[in-house]
């Protein structure tokens, strides 16, 4: 009956993964970054020679198609370094000796993204999307060029259905502040994300953390399925209860980077027995075995009688397995313990899709996502008209006599100055919020950083169109400027280009900066120099040689000044005296009519092309971990 429900097979080749004689160090100071550091008054760039770390010492591992590998142990085992390590993700590491190899192959990063699909222990997925959606965009962004859209359909169908997800396929993924589907589904979707593919090796880090003993069985039922289905699946878990036990064909028992035990889930009690270690009558073999293996740290003497107790274990086991060519422990000589299902060979050829295709995929996919968002659209479109309204009616009553010339010079500043400032905190914590997913995709080669950029861009146009346009429209018609429509249209570009500006700016600051709080703390360092340089604040002409120049660049400034010439030039104001009236000419002043016009909208243009410049260049070259890669 399982092997009926099985939809569809891993349809190439059978494949073999082998790691020989891996030994793995982690450099624990790459782990500290680099401003932490400087917090602790460090030196970035000074390295402690003492601080490479083994984790991984001398393993040896052998599994093929059919079969589910699980490597279990204690926290701080090795279990994550070696998934990293298997599909070329050990940032902060060095393998010294050994190699790994995928059908006699050496392991690259080229090999992985053909063959290897990664499934994180932490869910990456946009939270607005429902779980077909989801899956229907990743069909399109993974799946050959090839395919249909109604053969793309059918897969999307077909792992729905393969990891019994139809009764939440119309549900929101959701996240911690989004209420959509539940722990072990949102598990299973993302584990979908990467079945669609039909990939040959599937490697699962902690899949059922955080899941109920019922949903993690349930779960792993499922991943025993696709491993019959000419699939290689390899997991780590921490102590799996006894009946999830029992599913796995192999395992590898680690205890700090050392190998006490890899062979068959079902010799494993009689290879321990062997070495006078029975598991007691009534108990979990995997709850037993890794806390006799595991490191004792509560005081020095337990330490050290556990890690000679683990040493003397990972060196009896070695002894036992130096013969064998798989280096998997068994009860005889002839066991056999391949449970390779026999299946139709043809190459799978895997085509990356075109850069246009990804990024029309990718555009809808953002724009999706972001008008799902209800409740943060109706904010923001709330908060531009509430700060819209509020300065129009601090300027209202004027629609017979004109504001005076220092009233409409603050009011100018002020309408360019003041809703910036939350457009950068905002777009921040958005990417930031986006980042573990992007850089999640990257580095599984899903797209790249190029169709991803223009798209990115492109979708959050119409929000930002909005966002102006609620802001910019009542201000300008209560604060009673220049009623003409020539000049309402000039001056609405101004802002329009100032306020992507600081867009821009922002997208910049959360793709060079690794957290949200260093982003919107240098963002708002350069914000500050943006505004306090911009000619309000104190004249242009009396501004020293380094501000000066700064002011050059600041957007604030060009923005102020060519609103400024909008509405002063051609306009004259009545000045009253005692008695008398004066005519003056709105004559400029501030160091604000030392350039034409459309120099204002050629610089604010250029502004927004050199921080979009910055940001793609901190995309393709930084990598964008989040916090929790770190």
């Amino acid at each position: 009956e399982d092997d009926n429900s099985l939809y569809f097979t891993y349809s190439g080749k059978s494949n073999i993964l082998e790691v020989k004689e891996l030994n793995y160090q982690v450099n624990m100071a790459s782990q500290i970054t680099w401003y932490e550091n400087l917090a602790q008054m460090k030196m970035p760039w000074k390295s402690d020679p003492h601080s490479h770390v083994p984790v991984i010492q001398n393993l040896n591992l052998k599994v093929q198609s059919g079969q589910m590998l699980a490597i279990i142990g204690s926290t701080a085992g090795g279990k994550t370094s070696l998934l990293d390590v298997i599909t070329c993700r050990d940032h902060g590491g060095k393998v010294t000796t050994g190699q790994i190899l995928i059908n006699n192959k050496p392991c690259t990063p080229q090999l992985v993204k053909k063959c290897v699909a990664h499934v994180r222990q932490d869910d990456r997925l946009l939270p607005h999307l429902t779980v077909r959606e989801t899956l229907l965009f990743v069909a399109k962004l993974r799946l050959p060029k090839f395919f249909s859209d109604s053969q793309r359909q059918k897969r999307v169908e077909d792992v729905i259905a393969e990891l019994q997800l139809h009764q939440c396929a119309n549900t929101r993924v959701g996240n911690e502040y989004l209420r959509g589907v539940s722990g072990g589904e949102r598990r299973r979707v993302s584990i979908a994300v990467q079945l669609l593919w039909n990939p040959g090796i599937l490697i699962l880090d902690e899949p059922t953390s955080g899941l109920d003993s019922f949903t993690a069985h349930n779960l792993m039922i499922t991943l025993s399925r696709l491993a019959r289905g000419n699939r290689i699946v390899l997991l780590s878990l921490h102590q799996p209860r006894s009946d999830i036990f029992q599913l796995f064909d192999l395992v590898v028992l680690m205890t700090s980077g050392l190998t006490v035990y890899c062979g068959t889930a079902r010799d494993m009690v009689q290879y321990f027995t062997e070495l006078g270690y029975p598991c007691p009558r009534y108990s979990n073999p995997a709850d037993f075995y890794v806390d006799l293996t595991s490191i004792d740290k509560q005081t020095a003497e337990k330490e050290m009688e556990s890690r000679k107790r683990a040493n003397t274990l990972a060196n009896l086991f070695l002894e036992n397995v130096k013969d064998f060519d798989d280096f998997l422990w068994k009860t005889t000589e002839g066991d056999n313990v391949s449970t390779a299902t026999a299946c139709v060979n043809f190459l799978f050829f895997f085509f990356i899709l075109g850069a246009l295709k990804q990024f029309t995929i990718l555009l809808r996919r953002q724009i999706s996502n972001d008008f799902r968002d209800l409740p943060t659209l109706l904010i923001h479109g709330f908060e531009a008209l509430l700060m819209s309204l509020l300065i129009g009616f601090l300027y209202y009553g004027h629609d017979k006599t004109r504001l005076s010339i220092p009233d409409t010079t603050a009011l100018l500043y002020m309408i360019g100055a003041l809703i910036p400032f939350t457009v950068i905190l905002d777009v921040i914590a958005k990417c930031h919020s986006e980042r573990a997913m992007l850089y999640h995709d990257l580095e599984g080669g899903m797209y790249t950083a190029n169709p991803y950029f223009f798209a990115k861009i492109l979708g959050e146009l119409p929000e930002h169109c909005g966002f102006v346009i609620i802001y910019a429209v009542p201000i300008y018609w209560l604060s009673n400027l220049v009623p003409e429509v020539e000049h309402f249209l000039l001056n609405f570009l101004l802002i329009w280009l100032a306020v992507y500006s600081a867009r821009a700016l922002a997208l910049w600051m959360a793709a060079l900066l690794p957290t949200l709080q260093l982003a919107a703390f240098f963002g708002n360092i350069v914000f500050s120099a943006v505004y306090l340089s911009g000619g309000f604040v104190i004249s242009l002409k009396n501004l020293w040689t380094v501000p000066y120049w700064f002011s050059r660049i600041s957007f604030l400034r060009w923005n102020f000044q060519g609103m400024m010439q909008i509405q002063f030039t051609d306009t004259t104001y009545e000045i009253p005296f005692g008695n008398f009236s004066f005519q003056i000419p709105g004559k400029l002043s501030m160091g604000l009519d030392s350039h034409p016009l459309y120099m204002s909208y050629l610089v604010l243009t250029s502004t927004i092309g050199i921080f979009l410049f910055l940001y793609y260049l901190c995309l393709r070259f930084i990598k964008q971990k989040s916090s929790q890669d770190w």
